[in-house]
């Protein structure tokens, strides 16, 4: 069952976050993720929530998911990442259909 990571971020460093956003994608694919979204235009329809940039990763299933985000591979840029923006992030198992 696909799992995803669903991150609302606020960038504090344009430049530092630059980076991040330059180094991680690679680090996304070797765990078997995916960008669904990747920081888009957003329109807001019902209520006033506080969104700023929203990313979303698809992975194969949540053991990818948290295998990813365990990673020594993204242990220092998830250090980059809490260095240039503030960010809520939730790990959310996805929905087999049938």
């Amino acid at each position: 069952m696909p799992a995803y990571l669903v991150a609302n971020i606020r960038v504090r460093d344009a430049a530092g976050f630059e980076e991040y956003r330059a180094r991680v994608p690679a680090v996304i694919a070797a765990h078997g993720g995916r960008y669904l979204v990747r920081g888009g235009a957003l329109e807001v329809v019902e209520g006033a929530p506080a969104l700023a940039r929203v990313v979303i990763l698809e992975f194969p299933d949540m053991a990818a998911l948290k295998g990813f985000y365990a990673s020594p591979e993204y242990a220092p840029l998830l250090r980059l990442r809490l260095e240039t923006a503030e960010s809520e992030v939730v790990l959310v198992e996805g929905h087999a259909p049938g």
